[in-house]
């Protein structure tokens, strides 16, 4: 289908964002011109997905709609046992409320906002091991997502090696920059945790963008058909937890899925009735298990996957060319920006990348995602503001959905914002959630505020 785009002013935008707190995430849709927040649940669906909605079995129990995605399960990614849940954050609640103690440590090359989460707020400490690559934006290295084994290594020979029960990877990393994880890094975090008795588990949301950049860029594997790399790839895990948001080209749905550990798969089973609904239907419509059926499969087709990352650098090609600072090399489906970069006059205490992507929308209606310290939370442990060594600004591309040229207008936003980048001031954090702050938190640009206190001050 297609859906007009509201042309908006200057002024028009920065009264929207001042409504909404100066937050990027409570602004109306209908006031963003160009909306790479995210690529979740954002894509348009196929012709064979629509057609797979009108066959969806909506039976309470043993539907033929999950029997359908249960085999493609089976087929695509090579795990018996699922256990479906309504998103990606549906799946993180099964699994983390079946697996994470107080004090639980839970190592992974970089966890994003959601699995942070839900692991935080069980007790348990999400730790970040990047490989050291990863934090340098401009250098080009093919598999920045990797884990640091090494740093594995010594967590697990340590005293708080006990502390730990699964090691996780998330594939591509997104908080890492969109970068993908190699096969041989998957298969040596497998064999380190398999001989340390500890379960290995991976987020699949962009599995076939991984795959993709595996084929690509690891030596053997050129010719591999992208199944054959999928299979591969998971074949060491123990489970995987999938948003099918992403890369299941689904507007809603997730899923846990286990291998043979067939226990372990109903202790999740038994959780996601409590929370996601019955087995077989795990708070989804039949027809959404139907559409993710069809997504599996369809993901993997060589004309959409090649579009699909060719589209994304397309993209991160003119953002640099605008004289962006983008973190290299281009990920599977976003191009980050190094806000610290771009603003180093604005300190990590005021949120530049939050102050970043302000500026794209101001400058062009583009609303775009920090991961930065707004993102990172708060320290649970001593309530101070993390900050994370990179402030990115992601700009997601939804799958199927624009046109080169309409990625463009991100470009003449980048210029804009850069034109005026010493202008740009930092902000004042002033209301905010204690788990997820960035959905919903409310600031203050400092040179407003500033104004207002001097205001006060003559006024008295």
């Amino acid at each position: 289908m297609v859906e007009p785009i509201r042309l908006t002013t200057r002024a028009e935008r920065e009264t929207a964002l001042a409504q909404a707190g100066w937050n990027v995430f409570q602004l109306s849709a209908s006031d963003v011109e160009l909306d790479l927040l995210t690529d979740s649940g954002t894509g348009a669906m196929s012709q064979e997905q629509w057609a797979a909605l009108m066959i969806g079995d909506e039976s309470y129990a043993g539907s033929k709609s999950f029997q359908r995605f249960r085999e493609a399960v089976r087929e695509v990614l090579g795990f018996p046992f699922v256990v479906p849940a309504h998103q990606g954050r549906g799946a993180e609640g099964v699994f983390f409320g079946a697996v994470i103690d107080p004090g639980e440590i839970v190592p992974s090359n970089a966890h994003f906002d959601t699995t942070r989460a839900h692991i935080e707020i069980r007790g348990g400490i999400a730790l970040d091991l990047p490989v050291p690559e990863a934090l340098d934006p401009r250098l080009e290295a093919p598999f920045k997502g990797d884990m640091d084994v090494d740093g594995l290594v010594e967590l697990l020979d340590g005293p708080d090696g006990e502390r730990v029960s699964i090691v996780m990877l998330t594939i591509t990393n997104n908080a890492g920059g969109g970068q993908p994880v190699s096969l041989a890094n998957i298969r040596r975090v497998a064999a380190v945790a398999r001989e340390h008795g500890k379960k290995l588990v991976l987020d699949i949301a962009r599995f076939a963008e991984n795959a993709w950049f595996i084929r690509e860029r690891e030596a053997g594997y050129h010719s591999t058909p992208l199944p054959e790399v999928v299979r591969e790839m998971l074949a060491p895990a123990d489970a995987v937890l999938m948003s099918a948001k992403k890369d299941a080209i689904a507007n809603i749905g997730g899923f846990v899925a286990v291998g043979e550990d067939e226990e372990f798969f109903h202790r999740l089973q038994a959780r996601g009735i409590v929370s996601e609904g019955f087995p077989t239907y795990g708070g989804l419509a039949g027809r959404d298990l139907d559409v993710i059926a069809v997504g599996l499969r369809e993901v993997l087709e060589e004309p959409y996957l090649r579009y699909r990352i060719g589209q994304v650098a397309y993209l991160g090609s003119i953002l640099s060319e605008a004289g962006a600072s983008v973190v290299q090399p281009v990920g599977g489906h976003a191009v980050y920006l190094d806000a610290g970069a771009t603003l180093p006059h604005v300190p990590v205490e005021q949120f530049p990348a939050w102050a970043l992507s302000c500026s794209l929308y101001l400058a062009g209606g583009v609303r775009a995602a920090e991961i930065g310290s707004v993102m990172a939370g708060r320290d649970p442990e001593t309530g101070e503001n993390r900050h994370p060594p990179l402030e990115l600004v992601r700009l997601a591309v939804p799958r199927r959905v624009y046109t080169s040229r309409q990625l463009e207008q991100a470009a003449d936003a980048v210029a804009a914002t850069l034109a005026e980048a010493e202008s740009v001031r930092g902000f004042e954090l002033v209301e905010e959630a204690p788990v997820l702050r960035h959905f919903t938190a409310r600031f203050v640009p400092l040179d407003r505020r500033l104004a207002s206190l001097s205001a006060e001050a003559g006024s008295v």
